[in-house]
């Protein structure tokens, strides 16, 4: 587990908010501070919690579309991105089935954010692409899974867990195939690492 995922993140409160670009960088003129504790005990790699999180008001999930990330170097096609969006949207709606999921918000409902980052072909050029925050969590070589609780109306993140344990192949040439297999494993692992987060959280 890298050494920066021990520490307190600290986050700049504004980003692009298009579910494509959720990773991107933005330029904000205002900014806050969080802080966040170490959760203990998660099967994720890492898991933290803000220090004021309050998830007492919160009995539905507003599941928003996940975010990726490749180097400009090495991403698989629109197609290819899109299917593994489908997949790991599959995979998670499975798993919080009794759950109550929304897809606009409404009183009650907790925002989730899902992001893939796959650094294992990055270059310093790709790095500034990527918040701020999200880029000192992933590591150079490494595929990280992040998964964000945060409330709708203030855009504050309650949590995040990581976890990098599945790694599978996306095509990253014209005559590569990605191994969809191993995606859908990858995406299976993390919706249940993420069904138990979210379960610990909320008191399920």
């Amino acid at each position: 587990m890298p050494m920066n995922l021990l520490h307190r993140i600290r986050r700049i409160s504004c980003w692009i908010a298009l579910p494509v670009a959720a990773i991107l960088t933005a330029a904000c003129t205002t900014s806050t501070t969080q802080s966040f504790v170490l959760k203990k005990g998660s099967e994720a790699e890492a898991a933290y919690i803000a220090t004021d999180a309050d998830f007492s008001k919160y009995d539905k999930i507003l599941a928003e579309d996940m975010g990726i990330f490749f180097p400009s170097d090495a991403a698989p096609s629109l197609e290819d991105q899109q299917r593994t969006r489908q997949i790991f949207r599959k995979a998670f709606l499975a798993e919080l089935s009794d759950y109550v999921i929304v897809r606009e918000k409404s009183p009650g409902a907790l925002q989730v954010q899902a992001t893939l980052i796959d650094y294992r072909n990055v270059t310093g050029a790709d790095v500034p692409k990527v918040r701020r925050e999200l880029a000192d969590m992933a590591r150079p070589g490494a595929l990280l899974f992040l998964m964000e609780l945060k409330d709708p109306e203030s855009g504050k993140i309650l949590a995040r867990a990581a976890d990098s344990a599945s790694a599978p192949r996306f095509s990253t040439s014209p005559g590569g195939v990605t191994d969809w297999d191993a995606v859908e494993t990858a995406a299976a692992r993390w919706a249940g690492l993420f069904r138990k987060f979210l379960d610990e959280n909320l008191n399920k």
